[in-house]
């Protein structure tokens, strides 16, 4: 029987989603619990790998059991063996041939920046002090949102087929001291959110004409994009599914 699991984070202190070998990771710790709960080895595989730093407010994976389970109580001990930055929202039983990693049909990522020194946000959004022209921004999210290949903002020597996304919305608001950068797409590379957001800092400084950015995005060259901005302000914020996978 498979499960899919809804989790929160906070990466500050984590090197990232996937397990690796030279540091703790979320995986790794919700594969510890979840074995020492069901006393059996099991293993998890997420929606997609969120890098060193970066949040969930929403990531899902799914695992396997040979016996069906009670998911409130599976959900309370989780949480009781999971430290403070990691929370497990709901389990739910799925389909057991859907993956949590290749079913999703879209992905939604949150960038989070404050332009106010705030004691309270630091390791959660990027302090970012000088003013911007978000109209110019949101002209340039207009572009990205009709593009399709998206290579100059991948990190490069990346393993993938192919550099196409299709971005469902991009939008930046501000409100009052506070930035926030929305995007949602099929699928994404590795890096090419941070990559995105620092092309876009670098527009509304306006470094970055909206005939540069045209021409970023026409290069494939991650060379001629904006800079990786830091990770704390980066979140995965949610994971959509066809809604006939669950079986609860």
């Amino acid at each position: 029987m498979r499960y899919f699991i809804d989790i929160s984070y906070r990466g500050t202190t984590y090197n990232g989603w996937q397990i690796q070998p030279n540091g703790v990771t979320v995986q790794e710790e919700i594969e510890k619990a979840l074995s020492t709960i069901l006393k059996k080895e099991s293993s998890i595989l997420g929606s997609g790998r969120t890098d060193t730093g970066v949040h969930a407010s929403q990531q899902i994976a799914h695992f396997d059991t040979d016996h069906k389970i009670d998911t409130s109580q599976l959900v309370f001990k989780l949480n009781s063996f999971l430290g403070d930055s990691i929370a497990i929202n709901s389990i739910r039983r799925v389909k057991d041939n859907v993956s949590a990693r290749f079913e999703a049909t879209s992905r939604k990522y949150h960038y989070h920046i404050h332009q106010s020194k705030d004691p309270f946000k630091v390791g959660l959004s990027y302090y970012f002090k000088p003013e911007l022209n978000v109209e110019l921004i949101n002209k340039a999210c207009d572009i990205i949102k009709g593009w399709k290949n998206f290579e100059c903002f991948s990190k490069v020597h990346t393993e993938v087929n192919h550099f196409n996304c299709d971005i469902f919305q991009t939008k930046w608001i501000q409100d009052e001291t506070n930035h926030l950068f929305e995007v949602s797409a099929n699928r994404f590379l590795r890096g090419m959110v941070r990559a995105m957001v620092g092309t876009l800092l670098n527009v509304g400084l306006e470094k970055t004409s909206i005939d540069d950015l045209q021409l970023i995005l026409e290069s494939n060259d991650r060379r001629k994009a904006g800079r990786a901005v830091p990770p704390e302000g980066l979140y995965l914020q949610e994971v959509i599914y066809p809604t006939d996978i669950y079986l609860d």
